[in-house]
């Protein structure tokens, strides 16, 4: 074997495993909103108390999420990966032995704190060695990776809280999390040389101070910004509020809604995310602002399924609903990382995800919360109808963005990059 093909071996090795951790990553925070009939029946609590849950560990997530960025582009990004793991696994494994609801509540807060540091350093070690000509279809592994742990962290503790109590899901997933960190540190290839670089050299990485100064002069990265705030309040209300919304509608079992209100949602989006990851490296392999058109384009074409909450369908409709808009909106948000790659430079790069992922759980954080105050008011027909309008916007401004920043913004990137890695 050449060294080019062991490296080229290295690099969808480390993408797969970090798929692997990424649906661990998925599973483990997913896992609560399977369990929110059973939570709120052991600890009486409200609506309003379900949706703190969900929203204390986005709150914590976002906090946490732009000083997780800068650490990965100043330190080594694969131990960052796998402290992270080992540390939301533990957590994960404990929320099995909470005794009462102010004890959940924090560790929640604890997950969100732990889960941050991982998808800026892997994203962006995905980035170093994967080049443009396959860096969607790399990060692909990622997405699909996500959708496929929200799946699993739905159906499968739904199951397990259906049949052996709603702690025991928690206890496999933490557990299984913590043998996945020892495993991967003695499986995880060597680090390889980070794509642009001829000398071999490290890039040199940046300060967070000189990454908020760059990127507050990158008028695409505001874009990507609001995008990401829209659709992260749209989708954390659907992720979170959806399985109860099965089981109060159609009165499924536990284990049932939780999986119907993820299979629907993340397979159909992990069919899109494939796809649309092919699109998007042909489409844009040699005109990259066209990741951001394509991201716009399938946003909007995705937004009018949602409407059809409104007219209460049965639900096989709302099934067809679904999986179409999860599918059309899988093919955009296979430009999301990548998009965000071809504007912000590699030094900076951990530092733009964290900062996305600070607003998009953020939003999530209100947006499950208020849904919690209103659920019982407009009914999540309503709500979940709405988000249509909230994916129509963020389509909108994604297309503004290609039309009149992008293209600008890619030559300030490569600019910045060349004295670093040439």
């Amino acid at each position: 074997m050449t060294p080019l093909d062991f490296a080229r071996q290295a690099r969808w090795r480390v993408a797969a495993f970090l798929a692997v951790a990424a649906a661990l990553n998925y599973a483990d925070r997913a896992a609560m909103s399977a369990v929110l009939a059973a939570v709120r029946t052991e600890f009486a609590v409200s609506d309003v108390q379900l949706g703190l849950l969900g929203s204390l560990f986005l709150w914590s997530y976002a906090l946490g999420s732009p000083l997780a960025g800068s650490l990965a582009d100043r330190f080594s990004r694969t131990k960052i990966v796998f402290g992270s793991l080992a540390a939301w696994s533990a957590v994960t494994a404990l929320m099995g032995l909470a005794s009462g609801f102010p004890m959940l509540l924090a560790l929640r807060f604890s997950l969100g704190v732990a889960e941050c540091l991982f998808l800026p350093a892997a994203v962006a070690l995905i980035a170093d060695y994967h080049p443009a000509s396959t860096r969607a279809r790399a990060m692909s592994f990622i997405t699909i990776g996500i959708n496929c742990g929200m799946v699993v962290g739905g159906g499968f503790t739904g199951y397990m809280a259906e049949h052996h109590g709603w702690r025991s899901g928690f206890w496999i997933l933490g557990v299984g999390g913590i043998i996945l960190a020892w495993v991967g540190t003695r499986m995880m290839p060597p680090a390889l040389k980070p794509v642009g670089s001829e000398t071999g050299a490290k890039a040199k990485r940046g300060s967070f101070v000189a990454a908020i100064k760059y990127l507050a002069r990158a008028p695409s990265y505001y874009a990507l910004l609001l995008e990401s705030m829209l659709s992260g309040f749209g989708m954390w209300v659907f992720f979170t509020w959806l399985p109860l919304y099965f089981r109060d509608t159609y009165h499924m079992t536990l284990a049932g809604a939780g999986f119907a209100g993820t299979f629907m949602l993340q397979v159909a989006v992990m069919l899109g995310i494939f796809v649309g990851g092919i699109i998007s490296d042909r489409v844009a392999g040699h005109a990259p602002q066209r990741r951001m058109m394509l991201y716009g384009i399938f946003y909007l074409a995705a937004a009018p399924f949602l409407l059809l909450f409104l007219g209460r369908p049965e639900f096989p409709v709302v099934a067809v609903g679904i999986a179409a808009f999860s599918f059309l909106r899988g093919l955009g948000q296979a430009n999301d990382n990548p998009t965000q790659c071809e504007v912000v430079p590699s030094q900076f790069r951990a530092t733009g995800i964290g900062i996305m992922n600070c607003v998009s759980t953020a939003a999530g954080g209100c947006g499950v919360l208020v849904v919690g105050f209103l659920k019982g008011t407009l009914g999540l027909e309503a709500i979940f109808a709405a988000i249509s309008g909230i994916f129509l916007v963020a389509g909108t401004v994604l297309l503004i963005g290609y039309r009149y920043f992008m293209p600008r913004d890619i030559v300030r990137a490569q600019a910045m990059e060349q004295p670093v890695l040439g």
